[in-house]
C-alpha cells in the first residue's frame, strides 16, 4: 500500500486490548461544540459535542432518523448548524462562506452507500477525475499515476480499465474508497458504506478503513451494522433522537443496540 505517513500533532498509545488510540491532540480533525440543527420545527441534532482525532476510526450508530446523516452533512458543509460550532481540519465550517466550501471539501473524503461512480468512466478514470477536480494543477500523467496507486492500495490494481457495471458491488465500493482517499485528505466520512454488501465483503471494506486510519487519517463511519461495530472494537458514538447519548470505546453499543438495527 503506497501511502505516505502524515505528520500529526499527536502521539499514539497502545491500549490494554491492543488497539491503537491517539492521545488528546490540540487540534482535532473534527470538533462539534453545542451543535443543534433544526429543519423547521423538527430538531435533527440537539446540543451535540464531539471530537475526532487524527488516526481515529469511530462508528456513528443509531436508529433511522437519529441524526447520523445530518452530522456527516455538517462535516462536509452541505448544511450549516442552527446553533453551535463545527470545525473540520482547522476550518470553521459553521462560518464558512460558499466561495470557500470547495477548500473544506478537499480535506474530506466521502464514501457513499451506493458508490456514486460515473457509469461511463473506467475505475481509473473515476479516481483520476475526482483528483483533478479537487486540484486543477494536477497533470493527466500525475493523476493517472496517483490513481493507479490508490487502486493498488484497495486491491484493484488490475481492474483500472473496467467500467462500473463490470465490477461487483464490493469492487465498486473499493473504487469509491480509492476515489475518496487519492488526494490524501485528513478526514474520511462514510455513510452506510456496507449497506449494499454481503457480510464478507463488508468485512473487507472495514479492513480498508482500518488501514486508512492506521496511516493517520481520521475515519467516521455511519452504520447500522451492529456485528461489525461490536467485533471491530473501536469507538462508538450513539445517537438517539438527535442527541449523542453515548460515547464509548472498544465497540460497546450498550442497551440501545437494538435501535441500531432498525
Amino acid at each position: 500500500m503506497r501511502l505516505e505517513t502524515r505528520k500529526a500533532s499527536q502521539t499514539f498509545a497502545l491500549g490494554p486490548s491492543g488497539q491503537v488510540r491517539p492521545f488528546a491532540a490540540e487540534n482535532p480533525i473534527v470538533r462539534f461544540a453545542g451543535v443543534t440543527r433544526a429543519y423547521g420545527s423538527r430538531v435533527a441534532l440537539d446540543d451535540v459535542h464531539l471530537e475526532l482525532q487524527p488516526g481515529e476510526l469511530a462508528f456513528l450508530v443509531g436508529p433511522s432518523g437519529a441524526g447520523k446523516t445530518t452530522i456527516l452533512k455538517l462535516i462536509n458543509r452541505e448544511i450549516r448548524p442552527t446553533q453551535g460550532e463545527v470545525t473540520v481540519a482547522g476550518i470553521a465550517a459553521h462560518l464558512l462562506k460558499g466561495s470557500r466550501v470547495a477548500e473544506l471539501r478537499r480535506r474530506v473524503g466521502v464514501v457513499f452507500q451506493d458508490y456514486k461512480l460515473l457509469p461511463r468512466l473506467t475505475a481509473l478514470e473515476n479516481v483520476a477525475f475526482a483528483l483533478q477536480v479537487a486540484d486543477l494543477r494536477i497533470s493527466d500523467e500525475e493523476a493517472r499515476d496517483r490513481s493507479l496507486d490508490a487502486l493498488e492500495a484497495v486491491g484493484l490494481g488490475d481492474r483500472g480499465s473496467a467500467l462500473p457495471h463490470q465490477l461487483s458491488g464490493g469492487q465498486q465500493q473499493r473504487v469509491a474508497i480509492a476515489r475518496a482517499v487519492v488526494a490524501k485528505p485528513p478526514l474520511l466520512i462514510a455513510d452506510e458504506p456496507t449497506g449494499n454488501l454481503d457480510q464478507q465483503t463488508a468485512w473487507e471494506i472495514m479492513d480498508l478503513f482500518s488501514d486508512i486510519a492506521a496511516w493517520g487519517t481520521a475515519v467516521l463511519v455511519a452504520t447500522h451494522n451492529v456485528e461489525i461495530v461490536t467485533r471491530l472494537q473501536r469507538r462508538v458514538l450513539t445517537l438517539v433522537e438527535g442527541r449523542l447519548v453515548r460515547d464509548q470505546q472498544a465497540g460497546h453499543i450498550g442497551r440501545m443496540a437494538w435501535l441500531a438495527s432498525s
